[in-house]
């Protein structure tokens, strides 16, 4: 069984890219939207949160637990490995590297939380891999409440993700990079505003991959006896954690 969990919904946009990988696999999904969002949220903060949902995806009997949230792998992966040394833990990490690798303008965007932004895990590998390389980087202000309140298009949506995405256009990045798993729902919109010269870059399906990997090297096996199966959990009201997966 795999545990994934977020902040809220937002890591559904990678249990939709590991579903895809794995489908004959048993899930439980949690949602912390009762402390929504991480991303002003203290390292401190974050690491408690962690290593509760941690210790209650495990009593579900999960063998690996996939951190769907970028600020919670920046503030609290480190601290669940050590802390549980037999479990795999699968984090995410914003795509920097191929950004820089494929950027014709050799300037890319990065829209992330500010908790994101700030740790020591993202800047370590934004500088190991943008040599020559111009990063814009920008709080997607708004981006997360869009998606937990299930407001992910029409002209209020534009109207809140044009603030943030306009400036990483205006510096002419010609990547953009998805540094919150929330942000994947919003990307039709991001689309929109960027227009089709600009490529938009989500982390999750390498995370995906990653997951595969890792448990084909710990003997974890690809499916479950009883195959396909999913529980959606939250600390707060699951009405949107439900209506995003019932749109998947």
């Amino acid at each position: 069984m795999i545990g994934i969990f977020d902040s809220g919904a937002g890591g559904l946009s990678v249990y939709r890219e590991i579903v895809k990988l794995l489908p004959a696999q048993s899930y439980v999904y949690y949602s912390d939207n009762a402390h929504c969002p991480y991303g002003e949220k203290s390292p401190e903060y974050i690491i408690e949160r962690a290593r509760w949902i941690t210790g209650h995806l495990l009593s579900k009997g999960c063998e690996v637990i996939v951190v769907a949230c970028n600020t919670a792998t920046a503030a609290a992966i480190a601290t669940l490995r050590k802390e549980y040394p037999a479990i795999p833990f699968i984090g995410m990490e914003p795509a920097v590297k191929p950004a820089a690798l494929n950027t014709r303008s050799k300037v890319i965007g990065v829209l992330a939380t500010a908790g994101t932004l700030r740790a020591s895990k993202y800047l370590d590998t934004r500088d190991r891999f943008t040599d020559g390389i111009k990063v814009v980087e920008h709080v997607g202000a708004g981006f997360v409440e869009l998606v937990e309140s299930g407001c992910t298009r029409g002209p209020y949506a534009e109207h809140i993700v044009s603030e943030s995405v306009t400036p990483l256009l205006e510096a002419g990045a010609d990547m953009i990079v998805l540094g919150c798993t929330h942000y994947p729902f919003l990307r039709p919109v991001i689309e929109k505003i960027c227009g089709p010269d600009v490529q938009i870059i989500d982390p999750a399906p390498a995370a995906a991959r990653h997951l595969v990997s890792i448990m084909q090297e710990r003997g974890i096996p690809l499916a479950s006896p009883g195959g396909f199966r999913i529980v959606l959990e939250a600390s707060g009201d699951g009405s949107t954690l439900h209506g995003i997966f019932s749109r998947l």
